[in-house]
């Protein structure tokens, strides 16, 4: 721990919203801290070691603060922000951009003293952070993603030891590490080598005939690349284990949490033409509607794996966001528009790292051929916007029944693209007769010849 004596640069002369309030800058190896008038050294230097830590908190408490701001920097925020709210200190988690200093003036002790100064004046917003227990369960899902990242790498490099072989095995089989494809490559490990013997090992729901797939085995297999094959198929294997348990410690999870719902007034499941990827053994829709009292897989688009990871990313209570307006603009999904002027510059929505907001960016992305009435509204976007934007305003759209069904407990029905497509017909012409009567005019339907 260090002190220093330097001439503090911020102006307290303005009335103080928490007067109780201390700024932290967060480092890897280093934390500066600024109480304000608490102390006669108002600002102290911190190492980041836990007994330093708990330091840094028995100095806060003896200086009265209860609340502190700092920004999330990387993870080396979150051993700071347990340890400080087990000693009872109210922790404010911000937005860098928020907080950002005057350019040229950026030190670390600058910026203890400049986030103190904003948050004692109420100036800066917290982050939003989900409850302890959904906290929880967005660490395992978070880390069941990235497990499945790792594992995507590994199938890669087996494409890539096939491709140098030239066994064009992807491009006859939809996904190699399907039942076929899994079987070919685990043979060829084995030591197998005739083309007809792997091709006779191809599923009856494999597309492609055997005489096609023993034509793509035909290879010029060598040492090193059965090697690199070899190795990358233990490390698929690996991780595929890995997610497995991971499964295993979300399913204990969720029976930890309360139930808000019976499992026994579940609707039954919307018939799926094809299972998720990576999908756990266990009911994971029925543990979803169980702790959050609405099926979300009901929402075309929206899947089991989705469904989870949108209540870990956004949590079960919708009070942090006080209307679906402030939702979808914490979700970057809504124009952000810049106007200097009176003139209208930009309507781009700004970029995020919102996790919420790729989950709901991907279902919209799966409805482009959905025979529903959100498949005829994703249609009928992307033909107005183009792609880009179009999946955009569906993702929107999907944010917003998942904060009515979840704040509202309302659940989602299905009206069939039929329906949607004869009532956007009569909206347009009841727009197209308003207009006509407007000029004078009465609209009149063809009669046929």
């Amino acid at each position: 721990m260090s002190s220093t004596g330097k001439t503090r640069r911020f102006d307290e002369r303005l009335p103080q919203i928490r007067s109780a309030a201390a700024g932290i800058d967060v480092g890897g190896s280093e934390i500066w801290v600024d109480v304000g008038s608490r102390d006669p050294e108002p600002v102290r230097k911190f190492a980041t070691f836990t007994a330093d830590l708990h330091e840094l908190a028995d100095w806060l408490n003896h200086c009265g603060i209860d609340t502190v701001a700092m920004e999330s920097t990387g993870v080396y925020w979150i051993p700071v922000c347990q340890i400080l709210e087990s000693k009872g200190i109210e922790v404010v988690l911000v937005n860098a951009r928020h907080a950002k200093n005057v350019t040229g003036r950026k030190t670390d002790m600058l910026d203890c003293q400049w986030l103190r100064t904003l948050h004692s004046y109420g100036l800066l917003a917290a982050s939003f952070r989900p409850a302890r227990d959904i906290g929880v369960l967005r660490c395992y899902v978070r880390h069941r993603q990235m497990l499945i990242e790792y594992a995507s790498a590994h199938v890669q490099h087996m494409q890539k030891a096939l491709t140098q072989m030239n066994l064009k095995l992807q491009y006859v089989l939809s996904d190699i590490t399907g039942a076929t494809g899994m079987r070919i490559i685990r043979a060829i490990v084995a030591g197998e080598r005739d083309r007809n013997r792997l091709a006779a090992m191809r599923d009856v729901r494999t597309k492609a005939d055997e005489a096609t797939i023993a034509k793509a085995l035909d290879g010029d297999y060598r040492v090193e690349h059965l090697f690199a094959l070899k190795q990358s198929l233990e490390l698929y294997d690996s991780y595929q284990q890995q997610i497995e348990a991971c499964h295993r410690q979300i399913a204990e999870h969720l029976k930890s949490l309360e139930s808000k719902a019976d499992q026994s007034e579940l609707k039954p499941a919307r018939i799926r033409r094809k299972k998720p990827r990576n999908r756990p053994k266990f009911d994971l829709r029925e543990e979803a509607f169980r702790i959050s009292g609405v099926d979300l897989t009901q929402i075309d688009g929206i899947n089991e794996t989705s469904a989870l990871g949108l209540i870990a990313e956004i949590g079960l209570d919708m009070s942090p966001w006080r209307t679906e307006k402030h939702f979808v603009s914490w979700l970057a999904l809504c124009p952000n528009n810049k106007i200097s002027g009176g003139k209208l510059l930009s309507r781009r929505t700004l970029k995020s790292a919102n996790r919420a907001r790729t989950i709901f960016k991907m279902s919209a992305q799966g409805l482009l051929h959905s025979q529903s009435a959100l498949g005829a509204f994703c249609r009928r976007m992307c033909g107005r916007l183009g792609v880009a934007k179009g999946i955009t305003a569906v993702a929107h759209k999907l944010a917003l029944l998942v904060y009515r069904m979840i704040k509202l407990g309302r659940q989602y029905i299905d009206i069939g693209q039929e329906r949607y497509e004869q009532k956007y017909r009569d909206r347009l012409l009841k727009h197209l007769a308003r207009k006509a009567n407007a000029f004078g005019f009465q609209l009149v339907p063809s009669t046929p010849n």
